[in-house]
């Protein structure tokens, strides 16, 4: 699945001001606040969808090498959390959805459980 879809199926925003190319592909989610959780994932192609909003969510996917995160409940990204993932080809999309809808509806258009 593009970003391009993730960004259309969750009504979001692109908001990295240098994001990479919308044609990435994501094959899997993963959904957690917890980032102990997050460095867990080995997969690739991974999108990370979390309501967490800082800039540790950005260094954590960094580590965990995702390369797309989707920030729900509408929370704000910080200009750090910008900069971080610009610096590191990190797409950053916001929506309003929770965190629950937004899973269901991404699970629904075909993106596959790494569990």
């Amino acid at each position: 699945m593009k970003i391009a879809e993730v960004r259309e199926l969750v009504e979001g925003t692109i908001v990295n001001g240098t994001v990479p190319d919308t044609d990435l592909q994501v094959q899997y989610g993963f959904a957690s606040d917890l980032m102990s959780d997050v460095l867990t994932v080995t997969a690739d192609g991974v999108l990370l969808i979390t309501g967490l909003s800082n800039a540790q969510t950005v260094r954590t996917a960094v580590m965990s090498d995702i390369h797309v995160i989707l920030i729900c409940r509408d929370k704000r990204v910080t200009a750090e959390m910008q900069a971080l993932a610009e610096t590191h080809d990190v797409a950053l999309i916001t929506t309003a959805y929770s965190v629950f809808r937004a899973v269901g509806v991404l699970f629904d258009a075909g993106l596959k459980p790494i569990f």
